[in-house]
């Protein structure tokens, strides 16, 4: 039999508990949440601190499919977490994600993000919820008001009802409900619907990030295949992007989940520069070592073209809400804890641009040097 101890835990918080527990421990584990529970040896924190200790934490993570989710999964592996990843695609869509944990530290389970139990069932072993979900593109089936409102809230909702003490939930630092993007205008229902739901959540609120696999640089370095100019409105010296980077934000959500402290904050999470989006598309050509052809499109003329790929039934290219979305200048929020308050220095566009953008240069200039282009120019407004 498993052995069982007894710690002193919010008392709605249901543990993992083996099956191969007594029918008197698994009784004790169903009992009302008014009562103190019984957790397993498998999330009492022990060990060093690494791959193959315990550090406590048996997180959900809601959305650990998409771009950041791999990141913030491979960080919770990495420090002996046992995580639930709900999921609806194939599994073996999943399958690079095994390695990240120690053996049996990673639990798939499939699920319905319109289906309450379904959300109950995902997280009520866990102690943390961690809601990635998003989406770049409306479907039929969910819609932005659902993806960025309905289910968080749900999912809050759960969290709350449970006695889950961390819950960290991902906005976006333009969100505003008077955005001209209907993505960032539900993204800050969303925020409010979650603190309405959970008054203790941990809000991150990063800027566009990039990474190997990003839809950000990637998906300018790949505009040198539509006609070999790269279409910007008021040629982006209107826009002014401060990026962050991926790796920085996993970081975050890390350091916030262990932080007592953080609880009901509200984190703004960017990256150490800002730049006219002409001078930062430059430097990603740059980088690249391709030809840049800026060319001045007109809002209505590239929502056009943008409503075409929009038609798309597989992942769009672009549609005019993304087109909208990253044409708009970055918020500042001076009043805000970021990255440093984390204990995290945010890397820097320079030191990590060649990760992503390598791929996309000619075979001669695989191995160029770095030095040989420009940082790109910084502004301070």
């Amino acid at each position: 039999m498993a052995t069982v101890a007894l710690v002193s835990r919010p008392a709605s918080v249901l543990p993992k508990i083996s099956s191969s527990c007594s029918p008197a421990v698994l009784s004790a584990a169903s009992v009302a949440t008014v009562q103190q529970r019984k957790l397993h040896h498998a999330v009492i924190p022990k060990g060093k601190g690494g791959r193959s200790s315990s550090s406590g934490i048996a997180a959900t993570v809601f959305g650990a499919t998409g771009f950041l989710g791999r990141y913030v999964v491979n960080r919770l592996g990495r420090i002996g977490s046992q995580i639930v990843i709900p999921h609806r695609c194939d599994q073996y869509d999943l399958m690079y994600m095994r390695p990240m944990g120690d053996l049996g530290q990673i639990l798939f389970m499939e699920w319905d993000a319109r289906n309450t139990d379904s959300i109950k069932r995902a997280l009520e072993h866990s102690n943390v919820v961690i809601n990635l979900v998003g989406r770049e593109w409306e479907t039929r089936n969910y819609r932005f008001e659902d993806v960025f409102v309905s289910i968080p809230q749900q999912i809050a909702k759960a969290a709350r009802e449970a006695g889950i003490t961390k819950f960290v939930h991902m906005s976006h630092l333009n969100a505003d409900i008077r955005s001209p993007s209907k993505y960032l205008r539900n993204k800050a229902v969303g925020e409010a619907a979650v603190r309405d739901e959970f008054p203790d959540a941990i809000i991150m609120k990063p800027s566009e990030l990039f990474g190997r696999e990003d839809r950000y640089f990637n998906h300018y370095a790949n505009m040198r295949w539509f006609g070999r100019v790269v279409p910007l409105m008021s040629m982006g010296k209107k826009t002014v992007k401060q990026p962050v980077y991926v790796v920085d934000v996993a970081k975050a959500i890390i350091n916030a989940v262990r932080d007592p402290d953080a609880n009901g904050k509200t984190y703004a999470l960017v990256g150490p520069n800002r730049y006219l989006l002409y001078d930062l598309v430059e430097y990603i050509y740059a980088i690249a070592h391709r030809p840049f052809v800026p060319y001045p499109l007109p809002r209505p003329l590239y929502h056009l073209v943008a409503s075409f790929f929009a038609m798309s039934p597989f992942e769009p290219w672009t549609t005019p809400d993304k087109v909208e979305r990253l044409h708009l200048t970055d918020m500042k929020y001076p009043g805000l804890p970021g990255l440093e308050d984390l204990g995290i220095t945010p890397s820097t566009v320079e030191q990590k641009a060649i990760e992503i953008l390598r791929r996309h240069r000619k075979f001669r200039f695989l191995d160029a040097d770095l030095d040989d282009t420009k940082p790109a120019k910084t502004v301070n407004y």
